[in-house]
């Protein structure tokens, strides 16, 4: 059976002291169940209302705590109430602090709370574990902590909370403590073709014996596939041939020395290619316990854009074309459109339906490429300003080209007029 608690991102805070504050999240226990009477139905789910407090979160000195509400607990503990006490000093959740803001920010704060159990078993046992993931949306805050149950001292007056079936303390509270944690700090990262990129991964743990073995694993899952990218293994202790390295993408690296000095699992990819867009998956596991973070790569790479010709002589008996080139862009999406910007116009003017499409050419490194072609608008003036302009995820901002409509040279028609008669009279004399 798993619990989850999922957070809907209504808040609390308690003043505890300088520079520190107790978090509390206003949460609601989801109970996963079975299908009804074996009829092929899917789980059922019990929703009950949970608290989940994170104590001693650090703030930064210039933090205002003037506005953070108290925190009291029942005073009559309640064995049906759901209240977890998180001791989260050591290790220290990274940047817990934008927890403060997230509410008054209306960004959406996803926590997800289960059982965890260290050999894979179900079975109820003290201490008891619990794996809690937090994401806030909009803001590069994302971990995955394991809980382990704190002893609480029992006398005839110790309550048992209803649902969990677990000691509670005087305050009515589960007491539990971080003892293991794996975070990133980026959650979603854009980098172009064929260069380099850094995957953001850490871990934190309790103090445990220097002789554990830590294993990082990166996996990448695209469109239902997935496959490994990188993995490593080595002993906290940083023994002499202690770490076996199995690199199945060319070009990831990471740095034993920082996995075990500095807790850094991050991975660097190189030599970027299409095929590696989709979502890694950071796994850390010391011990007995594992966590992991989920990181999107998108590659990008904006398009080059070029004109078919560098200026346009006004013809007036003839159909004249422009062609906008756009290059070796990725992904697939790029916007190409036309304007015009004559002398007695004030602002440009986009040219509808002037504008054919050439389909799209794939490339050999799976970038594309594009081209529109533009028939000059009949009755266009010298002096007119002809700009393609286009658009692009890759671009920050659009990428125009321009030229400018000239009138044709003087006495060119007579040079023309003059070629054409001695043609004729050329071949005249060639015929008698």
């Amino acid at each position: 059976m798993m619990i989850q608690v999922i957070l809907f991102g209504y808040f609390l805070t308690c003043v505890c002291g300088d520079g520190v504050v107790d978090v509390v999240l206003s949460c609601t226990l989801v109970e996963e169940g079975v299908g009804m009477g074996g009829m092929g139905g899917g789980a059922l789910f019990t929703r009950t209302p949970a608290t989940l407090v994170l104590k001693d979160v650090a703030v930064a000195p210039d933090e205002s705590l003037e506005t953070l509400t108290p925190f009291v607990p029942p005073s009559i503990p309640d064995p049906d109430a759901i209240l977890l006490e998180v001791k989260v000093s050591s290790p220290e959740i990274p940047n817990a602090h934008v927890l403060l803001h997230a509410d008054c920010n209306q960004q959406e704060v996803m926590c997800e709370l289960s059982r965890y159990s260290p050999d894979g078993s179900q079975e109820s046992s003290e201490p008891a574990y619990f794996m809690v993931s937090l994401n806030v949306e909009g803001v590069e805050f994302s971990t995955a902590f394991i809980l382990q149950t704190l002893a609480v001292e029992k006398d005839q007056s110790t309550l048992t909370q209803n649902k969990l079936a677990l000691p509670l303390s005087s305050s009515g509270t589960i007491l539990t403590e971080v003892i293991f944690l794996v975070f990133s700090h980026i959650k979603s990262v854009s980098a172009p073709l064929r260069g380099d990129v850094l995957l953001n991964c850490g871990f934190k743990q309790q103090e445990i014996p220097v002789a554990q073995e830590v294993a990082v694993e990166w996996r990448l899952q695209h469109r239902g596939k997935g496959w490994k990218v990188f993995e490593m293994k080595t002993r906290l202790d940083d023994a002499e041939g202690s770490t076996v390295v199995h690199a199945e993408r060319r070009g990831s690296s990471m740095k034993a020395s920082e996995v075990v000095g500095q807790g850094n699992a991050s991975v660097t990819l190189t030599e970027l290619k299409v095929s590696d867009v989709g979502t890694y998956i950071c796994t850390v596991s010391v011990g007995a316990f594992h966590a992991q973070q989920v990181v999107q790569l998108h590659v990008v790479q904006p398009p080059h854009i070029s004109l078919s010709q560098e200026k346009l002589v006004l013809k007036t008996n003839s159909v004249q074309t422009l062609s906008c080139h756009c290059t070796k862009y990725y992904p697939l999406d790029a916007q190409i459109e036309w304007l015009s910007f004559s002398p007695t116009d004030t602002e440009p003017t986009v040219l509808p339906d002037q504008g054919s499409l050439s389909s799209h050419r794939q490339h050999a490194d799976r970038s594309y490429s594009l081209s529109s072609h533009l028939t000059v608008p009949s009755g266009v003036s010298p002096g007119t300003k002809i700009t393609c302009r286009v658009s692009h995820r890759a671009l920050d901002a659009p990428l125009s080209l321009s030229l400018v409509v000239e009138r044709p040279e003087a006495g060119s028609y007579g040079w023309v007029l003059g070629f054409l008669i001695i043609t004729v009279l050329f071949f005249y004399q060639v015929m008698r």
